[in-house]
């Protein structure tokens, strides 16, 4: 069996030796990390497992999310499982979509210099700098939908020279739009109609007292869509 190709990384200042092709976060496991944060999902979906790091010979300083990237030779790496980002507070009930609210709470939109960092460094592939340009001119709709696929990892804030909290302002623009720009779904508001009234306590009941065995068939046999 031919013998496993090991890789040298820097975890912290601290040399470790790891095997080539695993991805960051498995790489720190093998070098004796216990994750009691910032590991997630570990499928690339969640955000929390911000990292930064160096190449040998290159001066960039350049950053991931660690359950994607894979380990290479030489790499100095730092975690950053929360950027420390600002974060405006408001009662959506109260705001309007429209451009004004936009820049009541992220004023900073309007510093944006086009220089695209936010897109390039951004795991999902979404064009932020082009939905931060939606927000700038008041289109929530727009903002909302190329935003959508946001996980909040704040990679990029981390490379805006603008200062601009990128995935704040999609949130805020897609708690917009979800509050009072789309339609609202009478089905699900004859659902919860139905629960208020009791509709499905009888059921409910019965699966509480069901064991986990018996929950566990129902789960495996239920009807799913193709």
């Amino acid at each position: 069996m031919p013998e496993e190709k090991m890789v040298n990384i820097y975890i912290m200042n601290k040399q470790y030796e790891v095997p080539a092709g695993v991805t960051i976060m498995k790489a720190m496991e093998f070098a004796g990390y216990q994750f009691v944060r910032g590991c997630g999902c570990r499928g690339g979906f969640c955000g929390a497992c911000g990292t930064v790091y160096r190449k040998p010979g290159d001066f960039r300083l350049r950053s991931g999310l660690a359950c994607q990237l894979q380990a290479e030779e030489g790499m100095y790496l730092a975690q950053i499982p929360f950027y420390p980002a600002n974060r405006s507070t408001y009662d959506l009930q109260e705001l309007t979509p429209e451009l004004s609210t936009i820049l009541t709470h992220y004023p900073e939109v309007t510093r944006c210099l086009g220089c695209n960092q936010c897109t390039k460094i951004c795991p999902q592939g979404l064009d932020v700098m082009d939905y931060i340009a939606a927000a700038q001119r008041g289109d929530v709709e727009k903002a909302a939908h190329m935003s959508f696929d946001c996980i909040m990892c704040g990679l990029c804030v981390s490379r805006c020279p603008a200062e601009i909290v990128h995935y704040n302002v999609g949130i805020l623009c897609r708690r917009l739009y979800g509050r009072h720009i789309i339609p609202k779904a009478e089905h699900l508001a004859k659902r919860v109609e139905e629960i208020k009234s009791g509709k499905f306590d009888g059921e409910l009941n019965d699966l509480m007292g069901k064991s986990q065995e018996e929950l566990t068939k129902i789960y495996d046999d239920r009807d799913m869509e193709q």
